[in-house]
């Protein structure tokens, strides 16, 4: 349950949503759950370059939706776990699991901010990927789940769009930028009624949602307070989806910037790269 009440109303909201996104999202083109079958849709190189090898690990996956990045880490040699605070969610994990014979695979439903009653363990890596902080309302609240899941010699791993990207306007045609959004951490979320999911798929009948950003020093010092040690913080400029109507994609052959699971990047034409970081990755760990 989130610490301050106020913001069930909103938890149960995105819950319904995701919920009912799990089956769109499993026959859409942009998860590409065929292709994931046989062995493709592999996870963003960035983060398996920064995390390293796997093999012979345990790997906490927190916010791991249906499971497929969890059950990559897992076909790289981790002994993995995933929690997500949908039921669909989990089911679908599990059953995923199953068919690609993945049998030591763990997912769990839980809240975020419930896991430690779910989950008794500490792991080697605790890894959260793209599109999850945004989820959730207290930053700090969040870093301690996550900080107590790292055993010591362990470290966790962030890869996530932004906090300056979710500030901007995300229908301005080119720059300059416009500022639309918080950039740090606030009581209330952002709220929007959108009927679509980022894939593609039939129309939502759940279509509210609410997000909160996070300030790339509220994320750190979250983190530092919680006894890890930032190893790097890295800022890139490139992206896992269109972001802005402006970026291009990074190989120059994709035309649908919607479908961010196809592993494609996207950045901002020449001579604005410079301008505004899109994502950000960091690992920090616990001393041994």
């Amino acid at each position: 349950m989130p610490a301050n009440p106020d913001h069930q109303p909103y938890f149960d909201a995105n819950l319904a949503r995701w919920d009912e996104s799990v089956a769109i999202h499993a026959a859409s083109q942009g998860y590409d759950l065929a292709g994931y079958l046989k062995g493709e849709k592999t996870l963003y190189a960035v983060e398996m370059d920064e995390v390293g090898d796997v093999a012979g690990k345990t790997l906490l996956h927190l916010q791991c939706h249906f499971g497929m990045d969890t059950l990559n880490w897992a076909r790289l040699g981790a002994t993995v776990t995933g929690i997500d605070f949908s039921p669909e969610a989990v089911a679908r994990a599990r059953r995923l699991a199953a068919e690609i014979g993945i049998g030591d695979a763990r997912f769990l439903q839980s809240n975020i901010y419930d896991a430690h009653d779910a989950l008794h363990e500490q792991f080697d890596v605790v890894y959260t990927g793209i599109g999850a902080l945004n989820w959730l309302p207290d930053i700090r609240g969040w870093a301690r789940v996550a900080a107590g899941f790292v055993k010591p010699g362990g470290f966790l791993y962030l890869y996530e769009g932004h906090p300056m990207l979710w500030s901007l306007d995300e229908d301005a045609a080119s720059p300059p930028f416009q500022l639309r959004y918080p950039y740090f951490e606030t009581q209330h979320p952002n709220e929007w009624d959108w009927d679509q999911t980022y894939t593609d798929g039939p129309k939502l009948k759940n279509t509210r949602g609410y997000e909160w950003n996070h300030g790339l020093g509220e994320i750190v010092t979250a983190l530092i307070d919680q006894g890890l040690r930032l190893e790097f913080l890295h800022e890139h400029r490139s992206m896992a989806w269109q972001g802005l109507p402006s970026m291009e994609p990074v190989d120059g052959d994709v035309a649908d910037g919607t479908h961010h699971q196809r592993r494609v990047g996207w950045q901002l034409p020449a001579g604005q790269r410079d301008m505004v970081p899109l994502m950000y990755s960091l690992k920090a760990s616990r001393p041994s």
